[in-house]
């Protein structure tokens, strides 16, 4: 096992940049919130079997208010982010727009690190995190240039989507502690179930076209996202600086990119070649004072 220590970042952001991808194949099929319900479900259908377990052999490491801010975490990470995303692009807001918002977490990540757990941010992270952003953007530019108008109202969602990611994952590293993976993440579901199944009961219809696509995309993401690379990113956090971890999602742009040019014919401008070698080299700062196992060096 610590043998592949080194490679989960890597296959986190595989992982996490295959979001996008199926939430393509299954929008069509289903509302935002409804699928994310579904998701998040079927999520704690299968987590909490192996929660209770985990529960069991180690009750008296399990606090009620561990659990109570693993579920606020939760909410935010998994309810309001996706939430946010989805309700944004759904009602007008352009992907690439929301993309480049999105790629606002890793610094405003690093900002709340900084302030609430007094993590100490170098200026070589710094440059990382700047440099990353432009990475970004250049992936994205060619999006933003067919993107069109878009109000405050649609962009609205977005921001707060990016703002709760970032205060959810500070949360998860100061609050949570060292509360079990297991039961910490399914606890977090429950968190996220209860604000999307509300939105969904209060502004969709909740219908479902069960598809070929619809259930791919739904075990998919489930399993791979929701379990997989979930478990990935709580233990990044506890293993390192939350800052650094973030910076990682400057990746995820550019991964998605070459999916969709790999599974969908989405052509790659030298501009977004430019941009995921700037993201890269933005992360490779950020992020190289990292250790797995040994806590953080400055």
């Amino acid at each position: 096992m610590a043998r592949l220590l080194p490679f989960f970042p890597a296959i986190f952001v595989f992982l996490w940049s295959t979001g996008f991808v199926g939430a393509r194949y299954a929008m069509p099929h289903a509302e935002p919130f409804t699928f994310l319900s579904l998701r998040y479900a079927l999520a704690l259908v299968i987590l909490l079997p192996v929660a209770g377990f985990a529960w069991a052999r180690a009750r008296a490491e399990v606090s009620a208010p561990a659990l109570a801010h693993a579920a606020f975490a939760g909410s935010l990470i998994h309810g309001v982010y996706l939430g946010g995303v989805f309700f944004a692009v759904r009602h007008g807001l352009p992907a690439g727009i929301a993309a480049l918002v999105a790629g606002l977490q890793p610094l405003l990540t690093a900002l709340m690190a900084s302030s609430l757990v007094g993590e100490r941010v170098v200026a070589r992270h710094w440059l990382g995190l700047a440099v990353g952003l432009l990475g970004v953007a250049l992936v994205v530019a060619p999006k933003l240039g067919a993107a069109g108008g878009f109000t405050f109202g649609q962009l609205a969602p977005a921001l707060l989507a990016v703002l709760a990611i970032s205060l959810g994952t500070v949360w998860q590293k100061r609050f949570v502690g060292t509360l079990d993976l297991r039961v910490g993440t399914a606890v977090q579901y429950v968190g996220a179930l209860v604000p999307t199944f509300m939105a969904a009961y209060a502004f969709e219809t909740m219908r479902v076209e069960w598809t070929g696509e619809l259930v791919f995309a739904l075990l998919w993401l489930t399993v791979m996202l929701s379990i997989g690379a979930v478990f990935l990113l709580l233990y990044l956090i506890r293993q390192g600086a939350v800052s650094k971890v973030a910076s990682l999602m400057y990746l995820v742009p550019a991964v998605t990119a070459i999916l969709a040019f790999l599974l969908f014919g989405e052509a790659l401008a030298p501009v977004q070649l430019l941009g995921m070698a700037l993201a890269a080299g933005g992360v490779a700062a950020a992020t190289g004072a990292l250790r797995f196992g040994r806590g953080v060096r400055s």
